[in-house]
């Protein structure tokens, strides 16, 4: 039997995981104690260790209580992801079928929601169990299935080969691609990498999402590819938008657009920032025959927000869905500026009676802050607000209690009177 370290943290540090938090920071532990070569424990401050990064620890209270069972890595301020509440001698006794039980778990409730021809995220990361590892399933107009992984953190990246071997196992996919290129990994100690995982396949595929054609370019998209966890809220928003004027920003794909058009929108203009996104746009308008409705401008939002409004322009919906604003707390006032401002805008763009779908994906802002935000933004645009729906991500990405950050998307559907 296997001697594990076993991590001490500071006293009542254990409230927020009894609670379901899966992470340890490094300024809430006490000390460890590892054992020597003849087994025996010895006291060693958390300092001096040097366990090697990707060490599976056990995690105790200062009192002595077990609480589970980690991946440590000093490289980080998220010192251990935990992995189990079990003890490690146990999840270390069959690893291969331990992450294979994970990863079939995941995919056993997504079948529940989802045909075998959806796109939909397989794996959430914490919200799944797996710390650090996400996971997009893409299936394409052939129904050939694609996999995007991302491994993140030490914690799923010392799992590489048992956690692709259960995916090829449980999937079958057509292809892998892994988008392990985000910075996050460099505060792991980790370098980025990407690029197929064995058979090489096209970069850029199409995917049917509500019943219009995508296109998803898996080498060169945004994080995964595409952002699969809006599905449901563009087809609900698509519901208002027969027969309307529809503005579209920060539109990224066309996606919003493009299911306004579905739904028999008058005119809709979509709208990003960026050269690169407007071109899929348009490849995207032509993939659906719309062009005689939908038409996508590159231009600043906030600008053309502002143009717009000088120019008395009015639409029947407007869709926000920006990027998050802020990545940290300390950039929640910022982030709260600007999201007012847009929505402000927007609510002053509107036709009486007109349908506003906003959004927002930082978990930082959360909820009481976005409806907060979204309260004062009338106020100040001298408009009373009616909140039609208020939705999150679809149900490939499950919260976890206890962990916020699972907890991220908020989309309001409402009308402003």
């Amino acid at each position: 039997m296997t001697d594990y370290p076993r991590v001490f943290l500071n006293s009542k540090e254990e409230r927020e995981i009894n609670q379901g938090f899966p992470w340890v920071f490094d300024n809430e532990i006490s000390h460890l104690k590892v054992a020597d070569k003849d087994g025996k424990f010895e006291n060693i401050s958390f300092k001096d260790c040097n366990l090697k990064p990707g060490t599976a620890v056990e995690i105790f209270t200062k009192a002595g209580g077990f609480l589970g069972t980690g991946i440590f890595n000093k490289n980080s301020k998220i010192t251990i992801r935990i992995i189990s509440s079990d003890r490690a001698s146990l999840v270390y006794e069959d690893i291969e079928g331990f992450w294979e039980k994970r990863i079939s778990d995941a995919y056993n409730i997504r079948q529940l929601h989802y045909k075998s021809t959806d796109s939909y995220r397989l794996i959430f990361a914490e919200a799944d169990l797996v710390p650090g590892f996400i996971c997009e399933r893409y299936c394409d107009q052939d129904e050939k299935v694609y996999l995007v992984v991302q491994f993140l953190s030490m914690s799923c990246e010392v799992f590489r080969k048992e956690i692709l071997g259960a995916l090829e196992k449980i999937c079958r996919p057509y292809g892998i691609y892994e988008r392990s290129d985000a910075d996050v990994r460099d505060k792991e100690g980790l370098s980025q990498k990407s690029g197929w995982l064995g058979r090489e396949c096209s970069d850029q595929i199409i995917i049917v999402e509500n019943g219009i054609k995508l296109l998803v370019d898996l080498k060169n998209g945004q994080k995964t590819g595409y952002f699969l966890d809006q599905k449901d809220n563009r087809k609900a928003a698509s519901v208002f938008c027969h027969g309307k004027t529809v503005l579209d920003t920060f539109t990224h794909t066309g996606a919003f657009g493009l299911n306004a058009v579905k739904a028999g929108a008058k005119e809709v203009i979509s709208v990003d920032i960026s050269p690169e996104a407007v071109e899929t746009v348009n490849k995207n308008i032509q993939l659906n025959n719309a062009s005689s409705v939908m038409t996508a401008v590159c231009a600043d939002v906030f600008d053309l927000l502002k143009q717009y409004e000088e120019e008395n322009r009015k639409f029947d919906v407007i869709i926000l869905d920006p990027p998050a604003f802020t990545k940290s707390a300390k950039m929640i006032q910022k982030a709260y500026g600007g999201y007012k401002e847009i929505n402000l805008r927007a609510m002053r763009l509107l036709n009486k009676g007109g349908i506003l779908v906003t959004c927002s994906c930082s978990h930082f802002f959360d909820s009481t802050i976005f409806y907060d935000m979204l309260m004062h933004a009338a106020q100040d645009s001298h408009r009373r607000i009616q909140i039609l729906e208020k939705r999150g991500a679809g149900p490939d990405h499950p919260v976890l209690l206890g962990y916020t950050k699972s907890e991220y998307l908020k989309c309001a559907i409402t009308r402003v009177l």
